[in-house]
């Protein structure tokens, strides 16, 4: 066996090994079932922490993977969510089909940005991403006879699922439906991370300047898993735009794409599980301190965000990683 040969074996065996699950992981998918049965007043939040875990996910592709870092990911999740209420406007109000064809519009839309963002790395990049958010923004907020500006849009009704499960007031609907749609997401996810294109992206990510040594497309590999995540973005887009019938330009703003950020950098990032338990704490602890002093609760975030920076540099997923004993 040649030493190429070896290797190639030796990674496959890797990458089988990664792609297994774990006792833990079947432990957790389940336990975000249990606001159905323990937390129902809590629903709408479950829904909303879904919503943001998707996102968060979407961020982790190529924030954590591939090494791409942005503070403007929120034009993706805008414009997915913009689709969704502009085709319920229009008399589409089937939710699935307007799910699908907002991640598609934003992926497409994540494709085109893409030529610009592999052209450039670390500050210039961050800067780019930025300017893309913030150039979103203002024109939704100039496209009011489109968007409704600063007045939002409703989306006058959403089908029920199937043509049986209907939104309802309590929120069983619409987290049923969120938390279904990121499970297959994070199973897409998985199955991309833990593939030959996923090892390709990690190598993008821990050194791009050998990637054209080895002969690695890098670029095309950015620039295709740019687009997923557009895509996966604009889906949590459209998701927040289903369950809750409502638009506004907030949905585009800095504050969106910093949350995010803020999000992985608690539960880790390049785990995927830690955008969900980094959604989890965020959402929560934002609930909790808003209900406690509507005005200073980020002054508890920034300083949750200090703690885990100082003491917890890979998340709290690596914490609790190195606790047990286990490599990254």
């Amino acid at each position: 066996m040649t030493d190429t040969t070896f290797t190639q074996a030796t990674a496959r065996g890797w990458l089988r090994s990664q792609s297994r699950w774990s006792p833990f992981e079947i432990i957790f998918w389940l336990a975000l079932l249990l606001p159905f049965f323990l937390f129902p007043t809590y629903l709408p939040l479950a829904s909303q922490i879904a919503i943001a875990a998707l996102f968060a996910l979407s961020v982790d592709l190529i924030l954590g993977y591939a090494g791409i870092i942005t503070l403007g990911h929120a034009m993706f999740f805008g414009l997915g969510a913009y689709c969704a209420a502009l085709l319920g406007k229009a008399g589409w109000g089937e939710p699935i089909s307007g799910l699908l064809l907002s991640g598609l519009f934003a992926g497409i839309i994540g494709f085109i940005a893409s030529f610009i963002i592999v052209r450039v790395q670390h500050l210039a990049l961050l800067m780019i991403t930025l300017g893309l958010g913030l150039l979103t923004q203002e024109l939704a907020n100039a496209l009011t006879w489109l968007t409704g500006g600063t007045d939002g849009l409703r989306i006058p009704r959403t089908w029920p699922i199937f043509n049986y499960f209907r939104f309802d007031l309590w929120g069983y609907t619409g987290y049923g439906y969120t938390l279904a749609v990121l499970f297959i997401c994070f199973l897409l996810s998985r199955r991309i991370v833990n593939s030959s294109f996923g090892l390709a992206l990690r190598g993008v990510r821990e050194n791009i300047k050998r990637m054209p040594a080895i002969g690695s497309a890098y670029q095309s590999h950015q620039q295709k898993i740019y687009a997923i995540s557009a895509a996966m973005a604009g889906m949590a887009g459209a998701l927040l735009a289903q369950t809750t019938s409502t638009v506004t330009l907030e949905v585009l703003s800095f504050n969106r794409s910093a949350d995010v950020v803020v999000m992985l950098i608690l539960g880790g990032t390049g785990r995927l599980y830690g955008a969900i338990v980094g959604a989890i704490i965020f959402l929560i602890a934002r609930d909790q301190l808003a209900g406690v002093n509507p005005q200073y609760w980020y002054f508890w975030i920034g300083l949750l965000l200090m703690v885990v920076v100082l003491f917890m540099p890979k998340g709290i997923l690596g914490f609790v990683s190195r606790l047990a004993g286990r490599r990254d």
